[in-house]
């Protein structure tokens, strides 16, 4: 008998499965707590065929959990997009009722059905990255929802409130300045010496999380803070988000991943293309601060963006024309990174479908290659834009 397929509908406190061979014949099905018990039941199940193959839906999501729980028991598991299963169960039934047996069925037909499905590996160094990036940014957005509630206490108890970018020490010292009579000013003081407080907990957790990323990122070999306008919580989102650059064909497929390749909007006689909201937007955000940084010294990308207005283009249209060109730089230097011998994460060769990278690989069309223009040998600058 060939391979079976087990296909998996996993929740965060059960998990439905079923059990198909190559002619979709049902084998077994059940459901299972993801307990230790539950869990070890599931397993025996599965282990009762010889050959098997276990898909389940949404491996880098919700069913994370137990496909990282089966690879660390020797198990080969293939990761089936939501999107697949979904079609399989449409044209299956005819409808799109949904139940936990039926979706099992569907990631198990969906497995079967179709090639190239990515292989889950264990997790590894680029998980941590990313577990990190995530917090960071989670401070990040933390600090300035702080800093906001502070700029409002303040513009209340000092004429003309305080700068824009305020530092913890800095609003420390305006807010002694002041000494309210009455009691809403005084509650208000207390509420801004509170926060104050908070903003300087959130600087010293931001701190060490940027010391943190910037040894890890360090670790891999990665050359990605030698560019301007990447710190280290924008090289660790890189580093876990693309997880091996080798899945990328050409700069144009990476480019058309993180959406900063334009999309074809011509019509007729009219030749035009558009901003791309698809994409990987962390990366993408990625690559809006590294230009907004470049923009605000005197670097090869500012001179680049302004020739850009010069020739025409709107402050946007320059904007997107920046980001594509810082695209394909962080593509080229992660290359780089790959082909010195790195093997670390972001900088390993050779993975294609068994990468654990969590977005699928891309295809390209024409609108997402390269920006048109003289096939020119590039020259590195301290900015590290080409020219």
């Amino acid at each position: 008998m060939g391979a079976v397929i087990i296909g998996m509908d996993p929740h965060k406190r059960s998990a439905t499965i079923e059990v198909i061979d190559q002619a979709e014949n049902v084998l077994a099905q059940g459901r299972f707590g993801t307990d230790t018990e539950g869990y070890r039941t599931m397993l025996a199940l599965g282990r009762r065929f010889g050959q098997r193959v276990w898909a389940v839906e949404g491996s880098n999501g919700i069913g994370r959990h137990i496909a990282q729980r089966l690879v660390a028991d020797g198990e080969t598991v293939l990761d089936v997009p939501a999107k697949l299963s979904a079609r399989a169960r449409v044209f299956a039934t005819g409808q799109g009722r949904k139940s936990d047996p039926v979706d099992a069925h569907s990631v198990a037909v969906a497995a079967l059905r179709t090639t190239g499905l990515r292989q889950v590996s264990a997790d590894d160094a680029t998980v941590a990255l990313r577990l990190l990036a995530d917090r960071r940014d989670t401070l990040g957005r933390a600090r300035t929802e702080t800093v906001s509630r502070l700029h409002t206490l303040l513009l209340e108890l000092v004429p003309g409130g305080a700068k824009k970018h305020l530092s913890a020490p800095q609003a420390r010292a305006l807010l002694n300045t002041v000494r309210p009579r009455d009691i809403v000013g005084r509650t208000r003081r207390q509420l801004a010496s509170e926060l104050i407080t908070e903003l300087a907990v959130i600087d010293k957790k931001i701190k060490d999380a940027d010391r943190q990323l910037s040894d890890l990122v360090k670790a891999t070999g990665s050359s990605l803070q030698q560019l301007h306008g990447i710190g280290p919580s924008g090289a660790a989102r890189l580093i876990g988000d693309i997880t091996d650059i080798a899945r990328f064909a050409s700069r144009g497929h990476f480019a058309s991943w993180n959406g900063t390749a334009p999309l074809d909007a011509s019509s007729g006689d009219h030749t035009r293309h558009r901003l791309s909201r698809a994409g990987n937007r962390r990366i993408n955000r990625v690559l809006h601060i590294m230009a907004v940084v470049q923009l605000r010294h005197d670097t090869e990308g500012r001179r680049y963006y302004r020739r850009k207005l010069a020739a025409g283009k709107s402050s946007m249209e320059a904007m997107r024309c920046l980001k594509r060109r810082l695209s394909d730089l962080v593509y080229r230097q992660m290359v780089n990174d790959a082909t010195r011998g790195g093997t670390g994460p972001g900088g390993q060769r050779g993975a294609s479908m068994q990468s654990s990278a969590a977005d699928p690989i891309p295809t390209v069309n024409s609108s997402e290659k390269s920006l048109p223009g003289p096939a020119r040998t590039q020259r590195r600058t301290r900015a590290g834009v080409p020219s």
